[in-house]
């Protein structure tokens, strides 16, 4: 089964970037993963001021650039785990965010 883990940030504040002791960790977690047959991929994801909106309604497709204000909690990294079922995701996602310092991270099965 394949699950999406993703960790929020708060945009209204900087994005906080890992210092050199959560680098590490990070590389560490991640190469845990990968030697394990875990880890699909997993990337941080640039500020909402660099990205678009698409949106439909009714028919009509406008498009909107970030940064999106109106959305205080922002993706700011995802990974795709490979694993057996959800308690293995959630275990190696635990493992992620405490290399990662302080914050939130959701895990959801991806369907297919």
């Amino acid at each position: 089964m394949r699950f999406l883990m993703y960790k929020l940030d708060d945009e209204t504040k900087p994005f906080p970037q890992l210092d050199e002791a959560q680098q590490q960790a990070m590389q560490e977690v991640a190469g845990d993963a990968a030697k394990a047959g875990v880890l699909v991929m997993n990337s941080g994801i640039a500020p909402s001021a660099t990205g678009v909106k698409i949106t439909v309604a009714s028919g009509d497709v406008s498009v909107t650039d970030g940064p999106f204000a109106e959305a205080k909690e922002m993706v700011g990294g995802f990974g795709v785990l490979e694993c057996r079922d959800q308690d293995e995701a959630v275990e190696w996602a635990k493992r992620f965010q405490a290399a990662a310092g302080d914050g939130e991270m959701r895990v959801r099965q991806l369907y297919g």
